[in-house]
């Protein structure tokens, strides 16, 4: 069974405006969750963001939804990653070298 998310969690609802919170399920929707708490981080702020995410999430569903998602994750946010978990750099934009 699939754990709801409850309103009065941690997750910066800001994040997360065009959907109800509430409906959230942490396994099924991690696709969603993961990314959207990961958007809005940089360089000096994501330690405490990361943090957030390895409440729910561990090291393999944080990196695989990472690499496959759709959501506008930064370059610098998966470099931040794959320094903090020391695996091969990924991007999740590369600039055609045309």
């Amino acid at each position: 069974m699939s754990k709801k998310i409850k309103s009065e969690s941690k997750l910066p609802k800001h994040l997360f405006w065009d959907l109800n919170i509430d409906n959230l399920e942490f396994t099924k929707n991690s696709n969603i969750i993961i990314p959207r708490l990961l958007f809005a981080t940089n360089f000096e702020s994501f330690e405490d963001d990361i943090l957030v995410v390895e409440q729910f999430y561990t090291m393999k569903e944080i990196v695989e939804i990472l690499e496959s998602t759709k959501e506008r994750v930064s370059n610098q946010v998966c470099e931040l990653v794959s320094k903090r978990y020391k695996i091969p750099v990924f991007y999740r934009y590369r600039l055609n070298a045309e």
